[in-house]
């Protein structure tokens, strides 16, 4: 079997699903990048690695080998790109394609009353409703937004991203968490981890800081990243006189960030609806966080399922964010449970060689002419949930 996947470029958080079925395939497996990498990722360190992938095809670079793969290859999965004309003379030959695909309607989905925009669902994906594609969602919402244009009938899969799963002793890893502040006392050390941008609403972070210094918790907020709103993510600091307590350490390469969360107590995720899937997800539960997070992320309903592997709050209700991190903050027995369960979901299901494996599997039954279907996690029917559901999702 040879597969390609198609996007507009790699990054870490891509590369061990990629990995993997490279291991599973060999030069029956390709990438092909359709762009260079944009230069803010870039400093963040996502390309370090481009030049050392073996399978790694830049179309930029050599179109006609990458046409050809694009048109040749058993299995094409198809996701990150908007230009459809790399995929087009495929679907118009009634070939396999596999599409992946973060949501339609992120900034609301009242937006799919727009004619001009249903042409366009419709060219891109409603008329081949009946033909051999099929949609991986990024996403818990992804399949809600594609049933409004009736795209992919019981073709949507769960799907997500990948990024490397670490195994580890979790006696060692939580020895690890364990911190005192300067006078000898435990320590809660709690994470923040993102780009500062308006969607993934780090003034959060800032809030809650404020008020467990209020409450009297030992604690300290490490606050990864940089961006437009962090400036004024430093005047709260100063404004709550939370200079001993809120640590910035600007943005860090990915292997940086990931030391941050093998030693954080607590992880806060809280983006808005606007947050595609959101990996630090799957890396903060891999290092056995307890995690907090709002239910309109893309990826919390599909890996969070509520007091159980981590804890969700109704994206826009800080008052209910407040209360689960101050509960978090005062129990370290709930922090393990949550964080212990957390680690298995990540080792047990949602990881790169369970989801190559499971892919690779799905793949090979399109070619005799079956779907094989998973009961749950990756490559299992992906339910349809609207945005608003996905909280009560979360505690079904």
């Amino acid at each position: 079997m040879t597969l390609t996947i198609v996007s507009n470029y790699i990054n870490h958080h891509q590369i061990p699903l990629a990995k993997e079925l490279y291991r599973k395939l060999g030069t029956d497996f390709a990438f092909v990048q359709t762009e260079p990498m944009e230069e803010d990722r870039v400093k963040m360190g996502w390309g370090s690695e481009l030049s050392e992938l073996p399978y790694l095809k830049l179309y930029y670079e050599e179109p006609e080998n990458c046409a050809k793969l694009l048109m040749e290859s058993d299995i094409v999965i198809f996701g990150g790109v908007e230009d459809e004309s790399y995929i087009k003379p495929r679907l118009q030959a009634g070939k396999i394609v596999i599409r992946s695909s973060e949501r339609l309607y992120r900034e609301g989905q009242w937006k799919a009353i727009s004619p001009r925009g249903l042409k366009k669902k419709h060219e891109d994906h409603t008329q081949y409703r009946e033909k051999p594609v099929y949609l991986l969602c990024h996403g818990a919402y992804v399949a809600s937004d594609f049933e409004i244009v009736k795209a992919y009938p019981e073709k949507k899969f769960q799907w997500g991203y990948f990024p490397e799963v670490k195994e580890y002793s979790l006696d060692s890893l939580f020895f690890r968490k364990l911190h005192l502040d300067e006078r000898g006392k435990s320590q809660v050390r709690i994470l923040w981890a993102g780009r500062f941008l308006k969607l993934k609403h780090p003034e959060y972070a800032i809030k809650i800081a404020r008020y467990l210094k209020k409450k009297g918790i030992s604690f300290q907020l490490d606050m990864v990243g940089g961006g437009e709103l962090e400036e004024k993510l430093h005047r709260m600091v100063e404004k709550y006189d939370l200079q001993k307590k809120v640590i910035f350490h600007g943005f860090q390469p990915p292997k940086n960030v990931r030391r941050f969360m093998e030693e954080a107590d607590i992880f806060l995720f809280t983006s808005d609806y606007l947050e595609g899937w959101g990996a630090v997800l799957n890396e903060s539960m891999n290092s056995a966080c307890a995690v907090v997070a709002g239910h309109g992320i893309g990826a919390v309903p599909f890996l969070i399922k509520h007091e159980y592997n981590g804890l969700v709050y109704k994206t826009g209700r800080y008052k209910e964010f407040e209360e689960l991190v101050t509960m978090l903050a005062q129990n370290e027995k709930l922090r393990k449970e949550l964080g212990i369960h957390a680690y298995e979901t990540m080792t047990k299901t949602w990881n790169p060689k369970e989801a190559a494996n499971r892919l690779y599997d799905f793949c090979e039954g399109l070619m005799q002419g079956k779907q094989v279907i998973q009961e749950k996690g990756p490559l299992s029917i992906a339910p349809v949930i609207k945005p608003r559901a996905g909280y009560e999702y979360t505690r079904s």
